[in-house]
């Protein structure tokens, strides 16, 4: 019996889905490179809707000339490593309305990707308002973002440098890094500078310990005694003169950043005191800015946010030189701040059951600014340091550190958004709240144990 073939007289109709509306007529995309960059207009704006440009200046000149030729009056653009700045800042400066946004959010659809492709899905994306901007500072945070972040590479550098003196001295059987607890403290700088001047004496060396050195002459002497070889000394000085020129340029970076932070605006009230500084240290720590930090921080913030626990002035100036004073308002809840942190929860809910709910892998120094502040918290005799203490005994070290800076960061949200100084009274019911817990656990623990718990009169 042969095979029947239906019909093809009559055409099926297609289902057809409405378009949606054009929010941004007058939209475009950039795809953004390290040589070139592939920008799209609105199909009817110019016979060539897609040009390729270089990077050079005067090409970026010329894409901004060709989009005001366009009536392009908003333009969506992927941040890309660090090779969108130069193109936003012409782009802004041009008055156009630039929209950074994230590459996760307009990743195009599985297929063929060329670069042509993805500046017109860029421009198809603005254009119906599908692509939300990034937060981005204001240009005199960007700059004291930079020097500030400039800092944070030389310190590394300076670390590294240690690491070598470290390196040197053991090659030369030289065990000074173990005996003092810091090379580059008093005793330290003072044996190094006397080796390096030719000073070969034991003896002599150690007499230039400090007092609160706790090893003895003796031992200090005794730690001396190694193979001067003259490759390693070499080593030793070329190490140690670059330590020093790090520890240079770090100083002009505190100097730079004291100067940018002095032209921010004044928040806080002319009648408002600044408390004394509530630290465990006797004295500064190393690479802290040599400059009144807390001072500015507070003028600029109007909130002092070094009575949260857990924060100390370097880290309240990597939130001010990388956020700003108002980035509060730009995040509508607290929620939003820690979503965009990546400290939040990321669910992966399909069918009702949960696949997935780590946090997302988000690069950010104000999260790892957070982490150490709550790091710091481990063994803090308060609601943040019992509560920390719970996490971790229940969830582990990582996710209890995740969780507490979540928490940091909602506190600071809501600090610096309603302009609040820090109060204890607000927790004061949750700390009496795990009070009682703890309470219940110690009598549960000895009953459990055949023992009778009798409180202290």
């Amino acid at each position: 019996m042969a095979p029947r073939y239906k019909s093809k007289s009559r055409k099926s109709k297609s289902s057809t889905h409405p378009a949606p509306p054009i929010l941004h007529p007058h939209a475009a995309g950039i795809d953004v490179g390290a040589r070139e960059v592939y920008v799209a207009v609105p199909p009817g704006a110019d016979p060539r809707p897609v040009r390729c440009f270089d990077t050079f200046t005067a090409d970026l000149l010329a894409v901004r000339d060709w989009l005001q030729a366009c009536g392009v009056d908003s333009i969506a653009l992927e941040s890309t490593g660090v090779y969108w700045i130069p193109l936003f800042q012409i782009l802004e400066a041009a008055g156009l309305e630039v929209v950074l946004v994230n590459a996760r959010h307009c990743k195009n659809l599985p297929g063929r990707k060329t670069d042509v492709q993805d500046c017109q899905w860029l421009q198809y994306l603005h254009s119906v308002g599908l692509l939300r901007p990034s937060f981005r500072p204001a240009d005199e945070v960007c700059a004291v973002r930079s020097i500030l972040r400039h800092r944070d590479s030389l310190v590394q550098g300076a670390a590294r440098c240690v690491s070598h003196l470290h390196k040197s001295l053991t090659q030369m059987n030289i065990q000074l890094q173990h005996v003092i607890s810091d090379l580059t403290g008093v005793t330290g700088l003072a044996i190094l500078e006397a080796l390096l001047a030719g000073e070969r004496d034991a003896v002599t060396l150690a007499r230039l310990k400090d007092h609160r050195i706790k090893a003895t002459r003796e031992v200090i002497a005794k730690s001396l005694q190694g193979d001067w070889r003259e490759e390693h000394l070499f080593t030793l000085r070329q190490s140690y003169e670059l330590w020093k020129t790090h520890q240079q340029l770090i100083t002009a970076c505190d100097r730079q950043i004291e100067s940018m932070l002095q032209k921010f605006d004044t928040r806080a009230e002319k009648d408002a005191a600044l408390a004394p500084a509530k630290t465990s240290h006797k004295k500064p720590q190393k690479n802290e800015p040599q400059f009144l930090a807390r001072e500015e921080c507070f003028r600029v913030l109007g909130v002092d946010l070094t009575a949260v626990p857990g924060f100390q002035t370097p880290t309240v100036l990597v939130l001010v030189c990388e956020l700003g004073p108002g980035f509060a308002e730009k995040f509508a809840t607290a929620k939003h701040f820690g979503s965009w942190l990546g400290l939040c929860p990321d669910n992966r809910i399909t069918g009702g059951k949960i696949y997935s709910a780590k946090t997302r892998d988000v690069k950010s120094r104000v999260a790892t600014a957070l982490r150490l502040a709550a790091r710091s918290l481990h063994r803090a005799q308060n609601y943040f340091g019992d509560l920390y203490r719970r996490w971790k005994a229940r969830l582990g070290g990582p996710k209890a550190i995740t969780a507490m800076a979540h928490k940091l960061a909602r506190v600071l949200w809501h600090l610096l958004k309603y302009r609040q100084e820090f109060d204890w009274k607000v927790f004061a019911r949750e700390e009496e709240k795990m009070k009682r817990k703890k309470v219940a656990r110690l009598f549960h623990m000895a009953e459990s144990l055949n023992y009778q718990l009798v409180p202290k009169q």
